[in-house]
C-alpha cells in the first residue's frame, strides 16, 4: 500500500506542475470563512483544513439530504446517508469513531445527549434551510471543546446580503418511490429589523431498510414523514450593537426494521427537536463580543404494535429524552497589525432519562434511566500572529473543568506560510478530548461508571495551490488516541480501548477546463489500527482497519454552464470496507462500489428555475451497511421560485 500512496503523490505533484503553464485566468476566491477561530477571516490567514460549501453547490442539492451532500466533502464518511430515509446518520471524519465529529448551527454546537455518542441526527436538517457549510478538519477541542477530536461541522443557516424588505423562496420537488419535498422561505430586512423563516417537509414511501437475502420474503417498505420549521430576527440596535433570536423545531416519523436481514412491519422511530435561543454580537474598533445562549431538548422513541404474536416482544416502548444548555461569550481583540486575540468561557449542561417498557410471551417487563445529568465549563484563549508577508501561527490553550472528570488540558499550534500568491504549505499540532456519554456511563445494561476520558493528538501537513483556472489542497495528518470508548460486544459494556493510530491523506481539486466546463475531484486514504477487543472471543487482539471506513474514497463532478442551463455528472467510488459479522463472529468485507449520478437545471428567468436529480442511475446494488438496504435509482424533478 505504501508503494501505490507514493506513486499516487508523485502523480498528483505532476498535476501541479503542469497546473502552472495552465493558461486560463479564472479568478479564484479566497472565501471568507468563521469557524476557524470564531471569527471572520479569508481561508488564506490561517492553517486550519477548512472546505467550504457553498450556497452555488447547495443549490444543486435540493434532491440530496445534508447527509448525502456532506457524504461527497473528502474525509467524510456519513454512513447511512444512502440508505432508507430516517437511517441513523454516523459521522466518521478521518475515521474516527463516531461521536467525535462536533456539529455546530450557526457556530453553536448541537448534540443529543440521549444518543450513544452525544451525535446530532442530521436527518432533522433540511437541505433547503443551510445557506452554506464550513468542515474544518483536525482536532478542534482547543477552540470548541469535548467532541471536537476530527473536526467540526458548522451548518451555517444565516443569510447575507439581505436588503429588500420581503423575499419569497419556494422549492417544490417529487420523485420516484412516492417522494415528494417542500421549501417555503420568508425573508427580509426592514431598517434595522432582518428576520428569515423557513418550513420544509419531505415524505417518501421508501423501500425496505432490511436486506431480504431470498428476495422472495416480502419485506415491506419503510416509509418516511418528516418536516422542520425555523424562524430567526436580528435586529441592529446601534451600529456596535446587534441582538439575535432564533427557534427551531423539527420532527420526523421513520419506519425501520427489526434489524440485520429482519424485516418489521410495526416499527417505527420517531423524533423531534426543539432548538431556540437568543444572542448578541457588540462590535467596536479593534474588538467584537459575542455572547451566547441556546437551550434545545430532544424526544425520540422507538415503538413496536405488532399484531404478529410470532414476535418476541410484539408490544415495545423505548423512549429517550435529551435536554442541552450552552452558553458561551468571547471576544476577539486587534492587538495591532499583526496580533490578535481570541478569548473566551463557555458552559454546557446535558441530561437524560429513558423509558423503556415491552410485552412478550413472557409478559410485561419494565426498565428505566433516571433522569441524569452533568455540566462542564470552559475558558479558552487562542492567539493568531500575522507578519502581512505570508506568515500566519495560532497557538491556543483551553481549560476544561467536567463535573465527574475534573481538570483536563488542550492546546493548539498552528503555522502556516505564504511562500507566493499560489502556493502555501501550513501545519499543525493539536490535542483534543472526548469525555464519555451519559449512556455510556450510567445505563443500567452496558454502562460502566469507571470509564476514563478519551484522548488524541493529531499532527497534520499541507500545501495548497492556487492558480488561474486551477486550485488544489494535499493534506496528510496523523492521529493517536488513547482510552479510547468502544463497545465490547462479546461482554456487551463500553470500555477503554487502548490506542488507536490512524493516518491519512486528503486531496481536493477545482479545475476550470474551459469557460463552460467545470471539474472538482477529491479523494481520501484511509489507514488504521485498533488495538480493542476481540468481536469473536474474549481476548485483545488488533484491527488494521475501521468498521465501515474505507480505506480509499474518491469523488468527482464534471459540470458545464452555459447562461440559461446547467448539467452536471457525478462519481462517487467507495473502496472495500469491513462490517461486524454477528455475536461472535469474524468481520466481514464489504465490497466497494461505483455510483454515477446526474443533475441539469434550466434557469427560465432569475426567479424561476426547473431542476432534475437522479443517483445511483444504473441501479448498482451495494451495501453501506451489512444487512441494510441502500439506495436504488432515484430520480427527483421539481421547481424553485425566487421572488
Amino acid at each position: 500500500m505504501s508503494k501505490k500512496l507514493t506513486l499516487l503523490l508523485t502523480l498528483l505533484s505532476g498535476t501541479s506542475l503542469y497546473a502552472q503553464k495552465d493558461s486560463l485566468r479564472t479568478r479564484v476566491l479566497d472565501e471568507v470563512v468563521i469557524t476557524a477561530n470564531k471569527q471572520e477571516q479569508k481561508q488564506s490567514t490561517t492553517g486550519k483544513v477548512i472546505t467550504v460549501i457553498g450556497q452555488a453547490e447547495l443549490s444543486k442539492s435540493s434532491g440530496k439530504t445534508l447527509g448525502q451532500v456532506l457524504n461527497e466533502t473528502v474525509g467524510i464518511t456519513i454512513n447511512g446517508a444512502l440508505n432508507n430515509a430516517g437511517t441513523n446518520q454516523t459521522v466518521f471524519m478521518r475515521g474516527a469513531n463516531s461521536g467525535r465529529t462536533l456539529i455546530l448551527m450557526d457556530g453553536i454546537p448541537v448534540y443529543d445527549p440521549s444518543q450513544i455518542g452525544n451525535e446530532f441526527d442530521l436527518n432533522l436538517f433540511s437541505i433547503n434551510d443551510v445557506e452554506r457549510i464550513e468542515v474544518c478538519r483536525g482536532a478542534q477541542s482547543t477552540v470548541y471543546g469535548s467532541d471536537a477530536v476530527a473536526g467540526v461541522i458548522n451548518i451555517i443557516t444565516v443569510k447575507q446580503n439581505v436588503n429588500k424588505p420581503i423575499n419569497v423562496k419556494a422549492t417544490l420537488t417529487a420523485g420516484n418511490l412516492n417522494s415528494f419535498k417542500n421549501n417555503l422561505q420568508v425573508y427580509g430586512k426592514y431598517k434595522k429589523l432582518t428576520y428569515n423563516f423557513r418550513h420544509s417537509g419531505l415524505r417518501t414511501n421508501g423501500f425496505s431498510a432490511a436486506a431480504d437475502t431470498l428476495g422472495n420474503r416480502n419485506y415491506d417498505a419503510d416509509k418516511y414523514n418528516g418536516n422542520s420549521t425555523s424562524a430567526a430576527i436580528q435586529y441592529a440596535a446601534t451600529n456596535q450593537l446587534l441582538l439575535k433570536a432564533f427557534g427551531m423545531y423539527s420532527q420526523y416519523t421513520a419506519g425501520i426494521d427489526a434489524g440485520v436481514f429482519s424485516d418489521d412491519k410495526h416499527y417505527q422511530l420517531k423524533n423531534n427537536l426543539l432548538n431556540t435561543g437568543f444572542g448578541l454580537v457588540y462590535k467596536t474598533k479593534g474588538v467584537q463580543v459575542t455572547a451566547n445562549y441556546q437551550f434545545s431538548q430532544t424526544n425520540r422513541g422507538f415503538e413496536r404494535d405488532s399484531l404478529d404474536k410470532a414476535v418476541f416482544s410484539y408490544f415495545q416502548r423505548n423512549q429517550y429524552f435529551g435536554k442541552t444548555q450552552f452558553a458561551e461569550l468571547y471576544a476577539s481583540i486587534k492587538l495591532n497589525q499583526s496580533w490578535s486575540l481570541l478569548q473566551g468561557v463557555e458552559y454546557r449542561f446535558a441530561s437524560m432519562n429513558n423509558q423503556f417498557r415491552s410485552v412478550s410471551s413472557f409478559g410485561p417487563f419494565t426498565s428505566g434511566f433516571k433522569d441524569t445529568g452533568i455540566h462542564q465549563s470552559s475558558v479558552y484563549s487562542s492567539l493568531q500572529f500575522n507578519n502581512q508577508k505570508g506568515f500566519f501561527a495560532d497557538a491556543g490553550f483551553r481549560l476544561n473543568r467536567h463535573s465527574i472528570y475534573g481538570n483536563s488540558t488542550t492546546f493548539t499550534f498552528n503555522p502556516s506560510y505564504t511562500v507566493t500568491e499560489q502556493l502555501r504549505f501550513f501545519g499543525s499540532v493539536a490535542t483534543a478530548f472526548k469525555t464519555p456519554s451519559l449512556f455510556q456511563l450510567f445505563d443500567s445494561f452496558s454502562g460502566r461508571r469507571d470509564l476514563k476520558a478519551e484522548t488524541s493528538t493529531t499532527i497534520e501537513m499541507g500545501f495548497a495551490h492556487n492558480y488561474p483556472g486551477f486550485n488544489s489542497r494535499l493534506v496528510a495528518f496523523y492521529r493517536n488516541t488513547n482510552n479510547g470508548i468502544d463497545y465490547d460486544y462479546v461482554r456487551n459494556k463500553y470500555y477503554n480501548f487502548i490506542k488507536q493510530v490512524a493516518f491519512g491523506v486528503e486531496y481536493e481539486t477545482n479545475i476550470r477546463l474551459s469557460n463552460q466546463l467545470q471539474m472538482t475531484m477529491n479523494f481520501s486514504y484511509l489507514s488504521m489500527t485498533d488495538s480493542t477487543q476481540s468481536r469473536v472471543n474474549f481476548k485483545d487482539t488488533g484491527y488494521v482497519y475501521g468498521l465501515r471506513r474505507p480505506g480509499f474514497q474518491s469523488n468527482i463532478s464534471l459540470n458545464y454552464s452555459t447562461q440559461k442551463a446547467t448539467v452536471s455528472l457525478i462519481g462517487k467510488y467507495v473502496g472495500s470496507r469491513s462490517d461486524i459479522g454477528g455475536f461472535r463472529r469474524a468481520d466481514v468485507l464489504l465490497p466497494a462500489y461505483f455510483l454515477l449520478g446526474a443533475y441539469g437545471e434550466y434557469r427560465f428567468s432569475d426567479k424561476l428555475k426547473a431542476f432534475v436529480d437522479a443517483q445511483n442511475i444504473t441501479n448498482h446494488t451495494f451495501f453501506d451497511l451489512r444487512g441494510f438496504n441502500s439506495i436504488p435509482f432515484l430520480i427527483n424533478t421539481g421547481i424553485s421560485i425566487h421572488l
